[in-house]
């Protein structure tokens, strides 16, 4: 297990490497190419150093790759916070997330897909405004209303990945007990559940519920998100929250068991017909 950071460095020098590789150029070479020395090549490929996003710019150049996609997300393993050029909406808000949390924004902006268990509330991207501002507020401790009002507009901004042209694949495993926590009141809960009934008919979201009635699961250990790339599998990863910092699992055996894991929340869960009614069940007090 490493953090974010760490797991950002070993990854974009992996791929850097299959990418030097792929252009058929020698770390020497490549280091000629761009005017560095050997070493700094290799510091890189192996994550041992960083790289800043001109250095991976002069690289992919180098490569000669020019697919805007896999460099976008590769900047942003760099630690880019721009996206073209532009500053990604997140560099606003740095005074007030930690540094694990702009992590997680950056990936969650750049994959392609989402699996996430949910296991106590519901998950970010589909939360309302009032139902954010309650989960928010119980678990940072000692927020001013104007730290609130931030967090809260994060959380609402990530949001956009479900509606950009090319929308994120978001498939949500929720335990019954995300639809029976009554957080902030039967208003808000109530708002919240309706919610979840219009995300779950989007065509590029795909909400199941984990009934009572399904037992102990494997997900009874923690919720997870697992992140995929359509550039290359290789970027997958999972991430791990506790409560003052998140995980990140980049090991092939990793990304394999909890993918299992997952297949296997699905299949015990209700479909996503069913999980619309029991959430529209829940909505009306039944």
């Amino acid at each position: 297990m490493q953090h974010g950071p760490v797991v950002r460095r070993r990854k974009l020098g992996a791929e850097l490497r299959a990418l030097r590789a792929t252009a058929g150029i020698t770390s020497g070479e490549a280091a000629r190419l761009v005017g560095w020395h050997q070493s700094k090549v290799s510091r890189i490929e192996t994550g041992t150093s960083g790289a800043k996003p001109a250095d991976v710019r002069l690289l992919l150049d180098a490569y000669g790759v020019t697919d805007p996609q896999l460099r976008e997300l590769l900047l942003v393993l760099a630690g880019s916070e721009d996206r073209g050029d532009r500053q990604h909406w997140s560099h606003a808000y740095r005074g007030v997330l930690p540094p694990t949390y702009r992590d997680f924004i950056s990936l969650e902006s750049q994959a392609s897909a989402m699996r996430t268990l949910e296991t106590t509330v519901v998950p970010g991207l589909l939360q309302t405004a009032e139902y954010a501002r309650e989960v928010t507020r119980a678990a940072v401790d000692g927020l001013s209303e104007q730290q609130l009002d931030a967090l809260v507009e994060v959380r609402l901004a990530r949001q956009d990945v479900l509606n950009s042209g090319t929308p994120l694949r978001l498939s949500a495993v929720l335990d019954e007990a995300v639809l029976r926590r009554e957080v902030g009141g039967p208003e808000v809960m109530s708002c919240q559940l309706r919610r979840l009934i219009q995300a779950g008919r989007l065509p590029h979201v795909r909400l199941q519920v984990l009934p009572f009635g399904a037992g102990a699961h494997i997900g009874v250990t923690g919720s997870f998100v697992i992140f995929s790339f359509s550039s290359t599998s290789d970027l997958d990863v999972v991430v791990l929250d506790h409560l003052t910092s998140s995980l990140y699992l980049e090991r092939k055996e990793d990304l394999e068991a909890y993918t299992e894991a997952f297949d296997a929340l699905q299949h015990h869960a209700l479909s996503p017909d069913d999980t619309l009614e029991l959430i529209a069940a829940t909505a009306a007090g039944a």
